[in-house]
Formats: structure tokens, sequence, C-alpha cells
């Protein structure tokens, strides 16, 4: 019995004998399935082949990916709270290197996802730290690949977690895609690519499928807009190692406004 993991989106499945038959995650139209079909491989042999990079990026915020880039390629970031650290979204590989690095830097309270894309292996993760609750919003439930007592479903519109720490559900990239705010400096906002942080790390965009580049519809973007505009927050940081530094508020209003417009 092997824990098979799809090599495109990178997410694993319960224990079998042989592999799955299909990948719900990448045959859905917001991700794809190769031309040559779908490929599986296991966390044992993704530990052969890569390794983690664990980057601090600002006061008590680290970056975790994988080298090389494996599936979607998106990072992890591990947030240090004096309460509890607190790890935003998942990647698929890990390993003991990088289980006894976050021990070191005080390991993790509770696994919070973003959207069904990072489902990644977080029952590895939760395990790997007793157990951990991992936080993914019900409207996406759907996706779940595989189930664990860990996985704990949350339906408000804003789960508060400790030292201020609050998920927030946005919906469209996912009906229960959503983003997470931390109170450091000026605050923080979390996004994945609920919200993409652009090239330029000056402004964001929105789709509902960033491989097939499907847009998002205005109706989405202007929830997106409802639900985070009460929230101060100065930094963004999004999933592929871009980040807005300052005036992260400003930018994100000016984005959609340019979405409007553009729709209108």
């Amino acid at each position: 019995m092997q824990d098979f993991i799809c090599t495109t989106c990178g997410v694993q499945y319960p224990p079998a004998e042989k592999v799955p038959e299909r990948c719900i995650i990448c045959e859905d139209d917001r991700q794809y399935v190769l031309p040559s079909g779908q490929h599986w491989t296991t966390l044992q042999r993704i530990n052969q082949q890569y390794k983690n990079i664990i980057e601090q990026i600002a006061e008590g915020v680290y970056a975790i990916y994988t080298t090389p880039s494996f599936a979607i390629g998106q990072r992890a970031h591990l947030v240090q709270s004096p309460d509890g650290n607190i790890l935003w979204d998942c990647i698929t590989n890990i390993d003991k290197s990088t289980i006894a690095i976050i021990n070191a830097l005080g390991g993790i309270k509770a696994i919070a996802i973003s959207h069904p894309h990072y489902f990644s292996t977080i029952v590895e993760w939760s395990k790997a730290f007793d157990d951990v609750p991992v936080y993914v919003n019900a409207l996406d439930e759907h996706w779940l690949t595989r189930r664990s007592p860990a996985i704990q479903l949350w339906n408000e519109q804003e789960l508060h977690l400790w030292d201020n720490i609050k998920l927030i559900r946005c919906g469209g990239h996912f009906p229960g895609a959503a983003v997470m705010y931390v109170p450091v400096g000026k605050g923080a906002l979390f996004v994945g690519d609920t919200i993409q942080v652009t090239p330029g790390c000056n402004d964001v965009s929105f789709m509902y499928s960033y491989p097939n580049m499907i847009p998002l519809q205005q109706k989405d973007i202007v929830q997106i807009k409802q639900a985070i505009e009460h929230v101060d927050y100065n930094v963004m940081y999004g999933a592929f190692g871009k980040y807005i530094t300052h005036n992260a508020k400003a930018a994100v209003k000016a984005s959609i406004e340019r979405y409007i417009r553009i729709y209108t």
C-alpha cells in the first residue's frame, strides 16, 4: 500500500495498492491533465529527488519551498506568534530536515489552507507535528483527497484563531478560498493565489484558473473586495515568492478599481 501523489498538482491520495485512476483536482477546470495523462509518485521518491528551502523573509515569517520546483511550485509560510506558530498553506515535500528546522523555530500549532490546490500532503504535515489541526473551509470539502480527524472544516465568514490571527473566506478562485490576516507590524495578509501578487510586486490580479487563463467574474472580484476591505494591512504575501512590502491595501484597491473599469 502506498500513498500516491499526483505529480501535476502535488496532492496526495489515500493508501492504495495501485495508482488512482484519476485526480479530481487536475480534472477540475481550474487545473489540467497533461496530454501524456496523469502521472504519480510517492513521498518517499520525492524525498530522494527534492529538498526544501526554509528562508526568513521578514521578522517572524519564513517561506518554505521545494527545489527543484515540484508540481504547482507554491510556497508555504511559517508565521511565528507568541501563543503558537501557524503554517499557512502547504507544499508536498516534507522530510526529517524540514521537521527539525521548523521545530527549532517553535514548531506548529495549526495549519491553515487557502484552497484545494495546496492540499498537497496536509495529513502528513499534521502527523509530523503531533496531529495539529488543519483548517479547511467547508465549501471546499468536496476536493479533499485524504481525510483525517485533524482536518477541521470551518463555515464562518471569518475564523478567529489566537493572537488576533484570523482566516477570511473570500471565494473567487474556489468557493471557500481564503486569506489569513496576521497583526504584525501594520498588518499582513497571506493570500496564496486567492489574490495573485503580480511580478512587479505593486498590484494584484484575480483568476478563476491560472494555468488555463480563465478570468474571474466581476461579481467574484467584488466579493473578494467586500471580504477584506474592513481589514487594515500593509504587507501582502503571495504564493510564489511575490510580496507587496508596503501600501498593500492601496495596491489591492487600485487593482480592483482597474478590473471594474475594464469590465464596465
